[in-house]
């Protein structure tokens, strides 16, 4: 109940601070409904050990070999060994700045003036786009109560945790390059040719985490900013977009951590990784068009054209919503 309060007031508040905003005619979007909007088979398959309960429709990680575990200090505390895949997060992926597409399609007024992004560059022979992201925590699992043990759940209240047009790097690429040098390792033909055995792989199993400057099908995780190089549509662009901003969240802001391991420590506690463990996220799309049933979810770097028919809609459905789900093995008492 005090949950349920807590999100009203946001969701109050919110309303307060836009009041004096106005529902762009480029910004649409709707609340996510839990019970319609959410596949719920992404939360399968769920094991204890290397066991499968529960199986699912979309590969899974390898799990822990053993169906017991301890944590505790100084006294260990024994426990099962759970794997199963939560919601974690919402992104908004949007060319209107401050359009909260995921918050009903409201327009902050922040009273600043930021321009929206292209398609299309001025070069006919190359598609490029530019999209604002937000990132939004999301413990759907911990406000419905479906696990008790809240030592295995993302825990907190619904939060706006990152807004890209806050982020003097999102929009310029040499920015971005002094935050992220790295970048200058992987812009060559030999590192992208890598790219597409990760490409086969997310589509067919899930991502290779060696491979961690790829998003599969989508192209590029770098540079780790708003702009798509290959715009091939707007589905394809703001999956692209969702999955670099869960990688800046783990490489440039320690929002993101680890959630999976054989042993300690992140069957105790979730430590900072800084390198994106892709082969543990998988995405479902809430706006403009939810995927739900069997095949709603798919792997970062999955390729998109096997759904995205139907899934972006002149004028009303540009603006994008993704619901981010993470695969969580933990120790459970």
């Amino acid at each position: 109940m005090k949950s349920a309060i807590r999100h009203a007031f946001l969701y109050f508040m919110l309303i307060v601070i836009t009041s004096r905003s106005f529902a762009g005619a480029t910004c649409h979007g709707s609340f996510v409904n839990p019970i319609t909007d959410v596949c719920w088979s992404c939360l399968f398959p769920i094991t204890i050990g290397s066991a499968t309960i529960v199986s699912g429709n979309v590969a899974d990680t390898p799990n822990p070999s053993l169906p017991i575990c301890a944590c505790g200090a100084p006294v260990l505390h024994p426990g099962i060994t759970t794997g199963f895949w939560e919601p974690v997060a919402l992104t908004d992926v949007t060319r209107t700045p401050y359009c909260m597409v995921n918050l009903g399609g409201i327009q902050l007024s922040m009273g600043t003036s930021l321009s929206t992004g292209s398609a299309e560059s001025a070069n006919s022979h190359q598609n490029q786009s530019f999209y604002y992201v937000h990132w939004y925590v999301y413990p759907l699992l911990y406000w419905l109560k479906l696990i008790t043990d809240g030592m295995c759940l993302e825990t907190g209240d619904l939060d706006i945790a990152y807004l890209t047009e806050l982020d003097p790097t999102w929009g310029d690429d040499e920015m971005t390059f002094l935050f992220n040098p790295e970048a200058l390792m992987f812009g060559n033909l030999l590192a992208q040719a890598a790219c597409a055995a990760d490409s086969l792989a997310s589509s067919v199993n899930h991502s290779l985490d060696a491979l961690f400057w790829c998003a599969g099908s989508q192209g590029s995780m770098y540079p780790l900013n708003g702009h798509v190089e290959e715009h091939e549509g707007g589905v394809q662009a703001s999956t692209l977009l969702s999955e670099r901003m869960a990688y800046k969240l783990h490489r440039d802001v320690p929002l993101l951590s680890d959630s999976v391991s054989e042993n300690s420590p992140a069957l105790c506690y979730n430590p900072h990784l800084p390198i994106i463990p892709k082969s543990r996220y998988r995405y479902q799309m809430v706006n403009p068009v939810p995927t739900t049933g069997s095949s709603g979810c798919h792997p970062f770097g999955a390729t998109t054209a096997t759904w995205e028919a139907g899934h972006e809609i002149p004028f009303t459905g540009e603006d994008f919503g993704f619901l981010v789900w993470r695969k969580r093995a933990c120790c459970a008492f």
